[in-house]
């Protein structure tokens, strides 16, 4: 294993900078296991709790018991307290870039929240930018730290793990590294080289787009599926028939994904990012949200349409935003929801996994009150359930075809 490049002396090779979350903390399990001396700071004193506790505060498979490794072994540990980013000499930083609710971003939230700490900075660090950014926010991240005054390199490394595989991933995706200097783009490969044995040397500007590229193809994929599965269900075919149809035996057609909601916290922001990035002059990815995000009244109107709503108790399957998951961000489901409250007599929700919801019931008194049901999250759970009541599964999981 490749140590870290060190050009003075600090106490810990690396801290993660929000570090208790869905990107942060899996990244921090994988360098502590790696050998790295491994630091977790985060504002959340329940998640930092959680993970000095060796407790995953998320679900994540293969990711608690290196976490317990990594606890135990001394080589992990989380905190509150700022002053811990003077100590360490690697900087990783997960905070991502916010959108508001006119869809814009915010280019200074990333240096914002730099700047809120900036004090424990010191020279001969390595500040590696790691969640999504807005194109640009690298280089005032440059600028702000050169102000400073230290002789400080900073990288934009993207993350590029999916949610359930950080894990596996973390170890077999190629890593992008960037930065503006041959020094920094060094430091950075070596950091990252403890977890992947490729690198991918991109310009920071490049890096960024290549970032936002990839998670708006995501998006605009799952948008032609389920503008496809629309066009199709309005005719009365079954759009999951004619996608395993066009897909037999045919490899250009392999990557079609089927329909369903696409949704989380990174595609359909980051496509908005891509978009304000470009003036706004992105009709592509305006239509992939207009179709995503509108995929859930889609349904209820066509729901409206064969079923009596206004006397009909409808029971929601699944509310976190992807199966096996309890991460209810930007989860359709809830759409799905506040659509229902305004059509349907009564609205039951269940998940296996979700804990923070209060209105979720036990999935028997779904099953047992509903008259109709919405496969919403596709999670396994709910393979054997048994039910005469009429299902809407716009994902085929059931197998019984997707016209609604």
């Amino acid at each position: 294993m490749r140590e870290l490049v060190r050009s003075s002396p600090f106490r810990h090779d690396v801290v993660i900078v929000g570090g208790a979350g869905h990107v942060g903390l899996p990244l921090a399990i994988a360098l502590a296991d790696s050998g790295a001396t491994t630091v977790v700071y985060d504002t959340s004193a329940a998640a930092v709790e959680a993970v000095n506790a060796a407790r995953m505060p998320f679900s994540e498979p293969g990711a608690a018991q290196v976490l317990k490794s990594g606890i135990g072994s001394g080589r992990l540990v989380a905190t509150t307290d700022p002053s811990i980013v003077a100590e360490c000499e690697n900087v990783v930083v997960v905070i991502g870039t916010p959108v508001d609710k006119h869809l814009n971003p915010d280019p200074r939230a990333i240096p914002d929240a730099l700047d809120a700490f900036s004090r424990h900075f010191r020279s001969g660090q390595l500040v590696v930018l790691r969640s999504t950014v807005y194109p640009g926010v690298t280089a005032l991240v440059e600028k702000m730290v050169s102000d400073l005054g230290h002789d400080i390199d900073v990288a934009f490394c993207p993350e590029r793990i999916a949610e359930h595989k950080a894990m596996e991933e973390l170890h077999t995706l190629p890593q992008i590294v960037s930065s503006r200097t041959a020094r920094g783009r060094a430091r950075a490969a070596a950091l990252f080289h403890r977890l992947t044995g490729r690198i991918v040397d991109l310009e920071p500007e490049e890096a960024e787009l290549a970032k936002l590229f990839t998670n708006t193809w995501r998006y605009i994929k799952f948008a032609a599926a389920n503008q496809f599965f629309m066009m199709a269900n309005d005719r009365g075919l079954d759009f999951e028939r004619i996608r395993q149809g066009l897909m037999a035996d045919y490899p250009r057609a392999q990557d079609m994904p089927c329909a369903g909601f696409a949704a989380g916290p990174c595609l359909f922001k980051d496509t908005m990012q891509l978009a304000a990035f470009h003036d706004n002059n992105f009709p592509l990815g305006h239509a992939a949200m207009l179709i995503n995000e509108g995929l859930p009244l889609y349904l209820v109107t066509q729901m409206g349409e064969k079923y009596d709503l206004d006397r009909m108790t409808v029971g929601i399957l699944g509310m976190s935003f992807k199966a096996e998951s309890d991460d209810v961000r930007s989860s359709l489901s809830y759409k799905l929801r506040r659509t229902l409250d305004f059509r349907a007599k009564r609205v039951l929700t269940t998940d296996p996994y979700v804990t923070t919801d209060s209105r979720l019931v036990p999935l028997e008194k779904v099953l047992a009150e509903s008259d109709l049901l919405v496969l919403a999250t596709p999670h396994s759970a709910y393979r054997d359930i048994r039910t005469d009541l009429p299902v809407v599964d716009v994902w085929n999981f059931f197998g019984h075809g997707v016209v609604v």
